[in-house]
Parts: structure tokens; sequence; C-alpha cells
């Protein structure tokens, strides 16, 4: 950290002259200012490598400055200090801009490892962009914005939301903002959290100690613990049960999360993204969801859109995936024909991204060579972008395998079952649950389509 500065902002002396002695001691150079235009000034002159502000300041506050310092120097990190339990003046700093925030009183152990998050950062936003861009593909005017929200984003510890249709790459947007920000280093940690039973929720995200409850053999971490110094991505967190969200939100809010049978706090130094194909404003509105929890997860919302919504990028994104299909390279690289091209890019994809990369998976197998043309390509959905009348005798020929309606159900309830049993990690209770049949009727089912190997 040799010859890397930061900028105090604070108009009380004594809170000055702590971080001062803190940062001096991690080897920092350190400038100070009392005021907001003061600040001002000096961001511009000394050019410092983190800024640490007041949200309290004599002739303005805290958010203006970290208004100003994105506004005309973007890759210099701000950091808010904010009074203890004031959740919404650190949500709003956060909104803002800002890096991350402390509260008062400040726990130094935890300004450093802030500040050595921060300066981690450095300055080079392009070499991020250009990460981005090789890993999230397409020229999508939606990809486009998606990209640079990316990039931004990586910058920041703000909490993150991704909303988003089953299968549209929810988890590859939260790992390019994890292995594109200061945590990179760090373990990226996903749990599905409508694969864990309720009853074990609290022991799988905190951990427990040995003799906690009946089975409890010895202690055992948490996924909290499990990415400490990185990333923890809670995936559908609308399936979270309601009285583990109000153990969530503590968690979150105070950084710091108790095991089950243990009587104090671990601090928990992860970054929090989560995502859902739900709509989390519907569900807080039906009582399924806090909406404290909501208000504290969702503070940058991130749209990931479906595939129909960018059919252009269809054939590129094809492309890369029979790339990644053909890794061991003792066969000729799969090109897509025309035909092929045409027929992918005017289906609707329902499964998006998911889906396609396991129609082309399917194909590459069955293939004996030679271009994938349309007729190698296996629809699983009858929802086919197309100009003829439902129900007409020329749709019904192109979709039952030649008449075969009992195949072509069949099919369609495969590949329905599939999805579902994808969407939850292979966990066959919430399979049924999301399906609206009974566990029974689902493994009745399996048997029955030979899916239950």
């Amino acid at each position: 950290m040799a010859n890397q500065s930061v900028l105090i902002v604070d108009d009380e002396p004594d809170i000055r002259e702590l971080l001062d002695i803190t940062l001096s001691r991690m080897g920092l150079e350190t400038h100070s200012a009392a005021t907001l235009g003061e600040a001002q000034g000096m961001v511009a002159e000394v050019l410092p490598d983190l800024c640490l502000t007041d949200m309290r300041l004599p002739d303005g506050d805290g958010i203006s400055l970290v208004e100003y310092i994105q506004r005309d120097h973007p890759h210099i990190p701000v950091a808010m200090i904010t009074a203890h339990g004031s959740v919404e003046t650190a949500i709003s700093a956060l909104k803002a801009g800002a890096f991350d925030f402390i509260s008062k009183p400040i726990e130094l152990e935890r300004l450093r490892s802030l500040v050595i998050t921060a300066l981690q950062l450095g300055d080079d936003a392009s070499r991020e962009s250009a990460a981005v861009d090789q890993e999230l593909i397409g020229s999508a005017p939606a990809i486009k914005s998606l990209r640079l929200q990316i990039s931004k984003l990586a910058r920041s510890q703000a909490p993150v939301h991704i909303r988003g249709e089953s299968g549209s790459g929810k988890e590859v947007v939260a790992r390019l903002i994890h292995k594109n920000g200061p945590r990179a280093a760090g373990a990226f940690v996903a749990v599905n959290c409508g694969a864990i039973p309720p009853e074990l929720m609290e022991s799988e995200l905190f951990g427990h100690i040995k003799g906690s409850f009946t089975g409890a053999n010895q202690d055992k971490i948490g996924l909290f613990q499990a990415a400490s110094g990185g990333t923890l991505f809670l995936d559908e967190v609308a399936d979270l049960p309601l009285s583990m969200q109000v153990k969530l939100l503590r968690a979150i809010q105070e950084k710091a999360i108790r095991p089950v049978g243990s009587a104090a706090e671990q601090a928990a130094d992860v970054r929090v993204l989560s995502a859902t194909h739900k709509d989390l404003t519907a569900e807080v509105s039906a009582g399924h969801f806090r909406s404290d929890l909501f208000y504290r997860i969702n503070v940058i919302d991130v749209h990931v859109p479906p595939l129909r919504e960018r059919a252009e990028d269809i054939p590129e994104l094809a492309r890369a995936i029979l790339r990644r299909i053909n890794t061991t390279g003792d066969r000729q690289q799969p090109e897509l024909d025309d035909s092929a091209v045409s027929a992918l890019t005017s289906y609707a994809f329902p499964g998006n991204v998911r889906e396609l990369e396991n129609m082309l998976e399917r194909v590459v197998a069955l293939s004996e060579g030679g271009p994938i043309s349309a007729d190698d390509l296996q629809f699983s959905n009858a929802q086919a972008k197309t100009e003829t009348t439902p129900g007409s005798g020329e749709q019904l020929q192109n979709h039952d395998a030649g008449g075969n309606l009992e195949g072509y159900l069949e099919g369609i309830e495969r590949s329905l079952i599939n999805q579902a049993l994808e969407d939850t990690r292979w966990n066959k209770t919430n399979a049924a649950k999301l399906l609206g049949v009974s566990f029974r009727s689902l493994r009745y089912r399996m048997k029955k389509l030979g899916l239950d190997d």
C-alpha cells in the first residue's frame, strides 16, 4: 500500500486524528478536510486513492461529496461514515455510488478491512470492462447496458438484487460482479435458497456448534463463514421462510452472524448478492417477503433480459456455447448452417440461455459430424414464434414428430420436469411444488418417462 493516500473528511478533530493514526500505521498517506467545500478542492488537488467521509458536514452532507466524486473522479472509491443504526443513510449513500459504509463508533478492524478492500480496486476500470465484454456475450442494447452496469457495480460493495427469468443468466451476472471486483481473490459461494429444507436453513447459512441440536456431532461452518472475504450469492431468495428472513436481515445489517447454539457473534466480511425469478415487490405485497429485507438487499436492482428479447444475440451465443462444448478438441468444431440459425432465432426460448445450452449439448452428443441444420434441433416446447395459425394442420404436423401425439406430449412433459429439476438443483420436493403436483405424482411421472435414474 506504499504511496497510496486517503482523504479523511470529518468536522470532528478527534475522529480525524483517530483515522489518521490508524491509516498511517497501515503505511498510508493521509489528507484531512473538515468541510464539504474543503474536501471538494482537496480531491482535485491530491487525487486520493480512497475518500472516507462523514455523513454530516457543516456546509452540506457526505452524499453530495459522493455525487461530486462519482461525476468528476469516478475511479476514486468513497466510503461513508454513518451514525450507528442509520440504515436509511447507509442505503442512500450506496445508491448514490458510495463504495461501502462504516458506522460509528468506528471498529478499527472493520475499518482496516474496508480500506484494504477499497484500495485493491485501483483505477483500471478498462481492464474490468474488457473482462466483462469477454464473458457476457451479445451486442443487444440491453446487454451493452448490463455490461456497463456490471463494471460499475464490481467497484462497489453495495448489495445487489438480480432479477430475471429462470435460465436467463442471473448467476453469470453475479459471478462477473464478484470476479471483476476487489473480492475476486475470495470465494464465490452460491446457494439456492429454495433447495434447502427450512429446518436446516439457519445451520446452513450461519453454521452450528457441536451439540447444539440432535445430530450436530461436530462444529460446522456456515455459508457466510465459507464466503468470508468474498461474495455470498443467494439465489431464489424469495423462497426463504419468513423466520429466516429476520435473521438474514440482521446478519446483513450488523455484518455479523451467530452460529446455531453459540452465544457469541462472529464478524461476517461478505458481500451479499441475491437473485430470484419472482417479482419481489409482489411477494412483499402478498406478505411472503419482508419489506425491510427487500429494502436492504435491493439497494441496486439489476435486470437480466430474457433471450427472446435479444434474439439478435442467439447466433453468437450458440457459437460460443458450441466452442465450450467442444473443449476436447478431438472432433471438428460444430458449425450452424443457415437453417439452424434461422430456426434458433425464430424460437421463443422459454427456458432462455439454459435451454439453448441443453439443446446444443444434445445436438453435439448425437451428431455424426458435419454442419448442424434445423432438422438436427429438437425444440422442447411448442412456443416457437411462427406465422402459422395455431391449431392448423401444418403446425401440428411440424410439431408432433410425424403425427405421434402421445410422444409429442410426453416430450413436453419431460422437458417441463427436467427444467423444474434443474431450477431446484434436483430437489424433487421443491420441483413438485414448482410444477404444482404432489411429490408422489412427480415420482410416478418421472418413472413413467424414464427420468428416475
